[in-house]
């Protein structure tokens, strides 16, 4: 290899180490996710930051869907090309502990292959009227993919009526891979339609909604920083 590429290519491997570490280095949540350790580690000891299944802060129009503490928010960065399309609830217990409700009335779905999520659908959105919306909710396994979903709601099923409030099933820690499994939490996240009557690719965050005005609570990564998202925060 002639020098002058080897230096090229020595610049550039210092160029891509320097800026994953700075990445690693600076977390704009840093303060927050010392927080949830704190919690997790002992949840007794800041009952404070628990939030509650099927409770309303003010006037939000979404039930929070489960026990326990908002660890990651809408919008946190997981790497450099993945933003956090939802928020994760986690209760503190061990699976199938941690009931989950659904957050507001729809009709539910759960695809055949769906182990451990349904997805609900919201034909009018209580602050959009008239925009269909659907919402996710994921991790509902053990790490092998026992199901701990409501037996109301079987693999296959379609378009089921459900009340706000209704019980869904336990939180879990499934992820697909039962040597890497994820810690015990609820993932949910609202998710956009469409424009056919589907809803889209969840995975990607511009297809979600910010959930913090249909929760009332701060949810947005880069809005809230630092604090544990409660009522009144």
């Amino acid at each position: 290899m002639p020098k002058r590429f080897l230096i090229i290519a020595i610049v550039l491997v210092a160029l891509v180490t320097a800026i994953a570490t700075a990445y690693s280095m600076y977390r704009p949540n840093a303060e927050r996710v010392i927080k949830f350790r704190a919690w997790m580690n002992n949840p007794a000891s800041h009952p404070n930051w628990k939030l509650d299944a099927a409770s309303q802060c003010g006037s939000a129009p979404f039930l929070f869907p489960t026990d326990g503490f908002a660890g990651f928010l809408w919008g946190d960065s997981f790497g450099i090309r993945h933003t956090h399309q939802g928020i994760d609830i986690f209760g503190g217990t061990e699976v199938g502990r941690m009931r989950v409700v659904s957050a507001y009335p729809g009709y539910l779905t759960r695809l055949p292959e769906w182990k451990s999520a349904v997805i609900a659908r919201v034909p009018s959105d209580p602050l959009n009227p008239g925009t269909q919306i659907w919402l996710y909710y994921t991790h509902m396994a053990d790490r092998f993919g026992n199901s701990f979903i409501a037996e109301e709601f079987p693999a296959g099923a379609s378009e089921i009526p459900i009340e706000a409030g209704t019980f869904l099933g336990y939180q879990g820690d499934y992820s697909g891979d039962p040597d890497n499994p994820v810690g015990v939490h609820l993932h949910f996240s609202i998710v956009e339609d469409d424009g056919t009557g589907q809803f889209k690719n969840e995975i990607e965050i511009e297809n979600t909604l910010d959930p913090s005005p249909y929760l009332g609570l701060p949810l947005n990564a880069k809005e809230n920083p630092d604090q544990a998202p409660v009522c009144g925060s």
